[in-house]
């Protein structure tokens, strides 16, 4: 989600960046629209429908694709820097990050003045991960970075298969930092949600950092083509090899169904709070091979990537402002009334549970605010380009 602005720029990273931000608003807005979001899980084989099931599945790329190339990014920023300086940059990006989070969009997802529930997402996500690596590259070479990172996402699973007293001290401390998601822990007057838990997140930022050595100049394109060529075909093989098994990188182990199509549904419903070994293989591999092709690639689509690509935390946070105003005049005139779409039991205001609209127009609204933002984030990247201020690397 937030590049490093290094000054040399690698269009593949903008292209792929680009298309999973688009991608991701459909997550977004399929949250505040779909007239089952907060009353059904899309991704449960045996009551979802295949449409469903991938409207939901597809967004899986988005927040590990954003962490990977955050972390390509940050290598890349940092190759005119020291690694003490690369690291004081990415340590106060990181609080700020968290700020922004805690701030602004807690708030845009809420909408509740009063700031009851504290929502720790993608922001908290991307700013504990740009700590850790922050960390990490004060005391650690790039390839040794990469190996932390790489530990991480094949070791935090083993967790699996342990087991502490919920709520203890241990429960707590591990769910944050390792095998949480979607934990609410109430601190003083308001609630904190932990949505993301740091580490796995930040080993597949500190793995996308070591990677970021490919991508120097002074490496040959072919040999970095065949690399990520390589690397991915084998993320996607050992992915099918322990799906297969069903014993490890994953707690959710597949299982047959009532129909074949469901038991597909089932091999491919892997967990993404926090993100299972399986669930970093499968979108990452993929991804990894799309680096590899798309490079050199430049043509009317890929350029209208790289618009959105190139101002991550400018769209981020306009586009969920736009979602959930729409769903707010949506959900006025639908007929709830003021104290209806405010609800204090709501999470987030203007969303009634049973508010919303079939998939279809799910899909229309999200083509609209996507298109909505074309220009503003052409404009805003043109702006960056133009101005290099330093307080822009923050934005």
């Amino acid at each position: 989600m937030i590049s490093t602005e290094p000054r040399l720029r690698i269009r593949s990273i903008d292209t792929i960046r680009g298309a999973i931000m688009i991608i991701m608003a459909l997550d977004h807005v399929r949250d505040f629209f779909h007239i089952s979001a907060f009353t059904a899980d899309p991704l449960d084989p045996q009551s979802t429908t295949g449409a469903l099931f991938f409207t939901r599945w597809i967004t899986h790329y988005c927040a590990p694709t954003f962490m990977l190339l955050s972390g390509i990014s940050a290598y890349l920023a940092g190759q005119k820097r020291s690694a003490a300086e690369t690291s004081s940059f990415l340590l106060k990006r990181g609080f700020w990050l968290i700020l922004m989070e805690i701030v602004v969009m807690t708030f845009f997802l809420s909408f509740d003045p009063s700031y009851k529930t504290i929502f720790l997402a993608v922001f908290w996500a991307l700013g504990t991960s740009m700590i850790s690596l922050g960390l990490a590259v004060r005391f650690f070479s790039p390839k040794a970075v990469l190996v932390i990172g790489l530990l991480l996402i094949f070791g935090h699973n083993l967790l699996d298969y342990i087991k502490v007293q919920e709520n203890s001290s241990l429960d707590i401390i591990l769910s944050i930092f390792l095998t949480g998601g979607g934990r609410f822990y109430p601190l003083g007057g308001v609630t904190l949600a932990f949505l993301y838990v740091i580490l796995p997140w930040a080993g597949i930022m500190l793995t996308g950092y070591g990677l970021g050595e490919l991508f120097r100049s002074s490496v040959a394109v072919a040999k970095r083509r065949k690399i990520l060529l390589a690397s991915g075909f084998v993320a996607i093989l050992l992915f099918f090899v322990l799906r297969f098994i069903n014993q490890y990188g994953d707690p959710v182990h597949w299982t047959d169904q009532e129909t074949s199509f469901r038991t597909f549904l089932s091999f491919f419903n892997f967990t993404k709070y926090p993100p299972s070994l399986l669930f970093t293989l499968a979108t990452q591999g993929p991804v990894l091979i799309l680096l590899a092709l798309t490079e050199r690639t430049d043509n009317p689509l890929t350029r209208v990537f790289t618009v959105y690509g190139k101002v991550p935390f400018f769209y981020f946070t306009v586009h969920f402002f736009l979602i959930h105003i729409f769903c707010a005049i949506a959900g006025l005139a639908s007929g709830y009334s003021w104290a209806q779409a405010t609800d204090p039991k709501l999470f987030f205001k203007f969303r009634p549970s049973e508010f919303g609209y079939e998939l279809s127009w799910v899909y229309l609204i999200w083509i609209f605010i996507v298109a909505l933002l074309y220009l503003p984030s052409k404009w805003y990247g043109g702006y960056k380009e133009r101005e290099r201020k330093w307080w822009l690397s923050y934005l």
